[in-house]
């Protein structure tokens, strides 16, 4: 039986508690025991790790992940790269959020169908390293909205599948069930990158959403849905989708709507794509903040932090998750999303973690009925041993050197402090 001993952690358990001096006791995939007084807890033959004056906490979840988006700058980057490549691409992204201490990865979408669904069975298999992975499917949309990159003169494949009517719904969906797909991904608004479908239209009909959440459902899937405007986040929620990314535009039914499912929905902003445009961050790879001004980018960001600050004080389940994946957002940069919920949506430091760990940990264990985003006796072993104190400092969960320990499902992927 494999044993691990964190000795003298101040322990951070995500329960909302303030953080605490002890040992934990890892046995196999869970945390065994956990003792509020240092030195109580022994386990003969376990690796022990001296933990004193570092802070343990459970692993994060990357709640809006393209493991296959390796540095985008367009869509172009994720039309034309052949499987072969894309599938290596989709490895090295998952490598790096485990790098960066997120053990769990929901996927959004892909840029081919399968690029998740082969990486996650092969960091299932343990043969690659990487997060528990729920793969995404292709986004699918509708003709003229997001993600069709089709032209009369120039017909063309995107990273989506196009259907129109709730019968091709249907048939997109299973395709993406049979596939392998834990997750669907529905582009049910429009987009400050597709002029000709801006952020506050609804291309996507309910029937269709319906049918998409149906059929998912059905099969034992989740369901995703990009929504930007008001009337695509209504309808989302009307069809009871799982999980809403961006959600920058609301008003008051929309809000209440939202409170009134709170216990079903979760939902990730996105906000850190924004953010990098607005700071020219993005400006080296041709989005800076004027073109972004242009974009109506500003106005998005604000909306955004309007909305996510309300849901915030309505007790919504956030999940962080910022649209990394292009070459201004890396994969492996996903940590900054701690700092962006406390600038932007008022969360404290605590908050913010809870977000990306008892909120994520709910979120991943959503169909499984696995306990884990928390350091409870009887939770999956996802942990992190962190040099110095991250509730002070969130800046050190966006450091690979300060992640001294990273253990998921109670195995040692790094350990940096062995007795």
């Amino acid at each position: 039986m494999a044993k691990t001993l964190f000795l003298g952690a101040r322990i951070w358990d995500a329960s909302g508690a303030p953080a605490f001096e002890g040992d934990v006791l890892v046995e196999n995939q869970y945390i065994r025991a956990i003792s509020r007084t240092p030195g109580q807890l022994t386990a003969p033959g376990a690796t022990v790790i001296q933990a004193r004056g570092k802070t343990l906490l459970p692993g994060m979840t990357e709640g809006h992940a393209h493991l296959s988006f390796d540095a985008a700058t367009s869509t172009e980057d994720l039309i034309t790269p052949p499987p072969e490549e894309q599938t290596l691409a989709t490895a090295r992204g998952a490598k790096a959020l485990l790098d960066a201490g997120f053990t769990s990865a929901w996927g959004a979408s892909e840029a081919k169908l399968r690029l998740g669904v082969a990486v996650r069975n092969e960091v299932d298999a343990g043969r690659l390293p990487g997060p528990r992975i729920r793969a995404g499917s292709l986004e699918i949309s509708v003709t003229g909205g997001m993600g069709d990159e089709s032209r009369l003169h120039n017909p063309r494949k995107g990273p989506s599948i196009i259907i129109d009517g709730p019968e091709e719904m249907r048939k997109a969906v299973r395709l993406c069930c049979r596939e392998g797909c834990d997750n669907i991904k529905l582009d049910v608004s429009g987009d400050p990158f597709y002029p000709n479908t801006p952020a506050h239209l609804t291309p996507m009909a309910y029937e269709e959403i319906r049918m998409a959440v149906e059929t998912a459902h059905a099969l034992g899937r989740r369901v995703n849905a990009h929504t930007r405007s008001i009337a695509g986040t209504q309808a989302c929620i009307k069809a009871g989708v799982d999980v809403l990314y961006h959600l920058e535009y609301s008003d008051e039914q929309t809000l209440d709507l939202l409170e009134e499912a709170r216990e079903r929905v979760f939902v990730v902003p996105t906000v850190s794509l924004f953010h990098t445009i607005v700071n020219n961050e993005a400006a080296p790879y041709g989005l800076s903040a004027e073109v972004g001004a242009r974009m109506g980018v500003p106005a998005l960001l604000e909306a955004s932090s309007k909305t996510h600050t309300a849901l915030r004080k309505r007790g919504i389940r956030h999940v962080i998750g910022g649209d990394y994946g292009f070459a201004w957002s890396r994969n492996g940069s996903n940590a900054r999303d701690l700092q962006f919920f406390v600038d932007y949506y008022g969360y404290t430091p605590a908050e913010a973690l809870r977000c990306a760990t008892r909120n994520g940990g709910a979120m991943m264990g959503i169909d499984s009925g696995q306990k884990l985003g928390q350091i409870q006796e009887g939770y999956l072993a996802d942990l992190l041993l962190v040099a110095g104190d991250p509730l002070a400092d969130l800046s050190l969960m966006t450091q690979a050197e300060r992640l001294l320990v990273i253990m998921k499902d109670g195995a040692l992927y790094k350990n940096r402090c062995a007795a």
